[in-house]
């Protein structure tokens, strides 16, 4: 593992999907795996714990053997809420983790210095949130956020109603962290059917 803290990272998988036609868009398949699966094998080497992000019956999970938490808030107020579950649970069951990593469980083909690098910009910008960028586009929820947050954002999410997560990390100092995004975008996401069908090219383009 590189030298930065040890960071537990929280998958994001609590989407409805709507793009796709609805369902578990984390165990649609590229290659014959999950993007969840894949997910997992880009951040394992960089994180010491993975928790996954999701509601409903945390069964159909059961198979990658992860802690499952649901949101912590009614109703469904997107990313954000995922990501204060994962800081909950971290601060609850990893009391001396001071940092965590957020990450979509749709983008199979995360960088793999991805956690060092966050961690390098915050420092180096004295940053309170790191957030990763590719092609002149932040990706908000792929982002390094201090436990210690959590309060403010359980506030913002129930007090303000703020949802978006670009609102929400704007009140802190930012890390903007830029990935190439040739000869593939690291962050390229299957939000659709086409998309799916687009990583399976990439896969097969470039198998690492």
């Amino acid at each position: 593992m590189a030298d930065h803290p040890a960071t537990p990272a929280i998958i994001l998988a609590g989407g409805l999907a709507q793009r796709m036609g609805g369902g578990d868009k984390a165990l649609r398949t590229i290659g014959g795996r999950s993007l969840l699966a894949l997910v997992i094998e880009r951040l394992a080497p960089q994180c010491d714990t993975l928790a996954l992000s999701a509601n409903g019956d945390p069964a159909r999970f059961a198979d990658y053997e992860l802690p499952i938490i649901a949101d912590p808030v009614d109703g469904f107020r997107g990313p954000l809420a995922g990501v204060l579950a994962g800081l909950d649970w971290i601060a609850e069951h990893r009391p001396t983790a001071r940092w965590m990593l957020s990450a979509p469980a749709d983008c199979p083909f995360l960088p793999r210095d991805l956690v060092a690098r966050l961690h390098q910009a915050r420092i180096d910008q004295q940053a309170d949130i790191a957030v990763a960028a590719s092609a002149d586009r932040s990706h908000s929820v792929i982002a390094l956020w201090p436990v210690g947050l959590r309060l403010d954002l359980r506030r913002a999410l129930l007090a303000d109603d703020i949802r978006k997560v670009d609102r929400f990390t704007a009140r802190y100092p930012r890390a903007i962290v830029e990935w190439q995004a040739d000869p593939f975008d690291p962050f390229f996401n299957a939000n659709t059917p086409e998309d799916l069908a687009e990583a399976e090219r990439l896969a097969a383009r470039a198998p690492d």
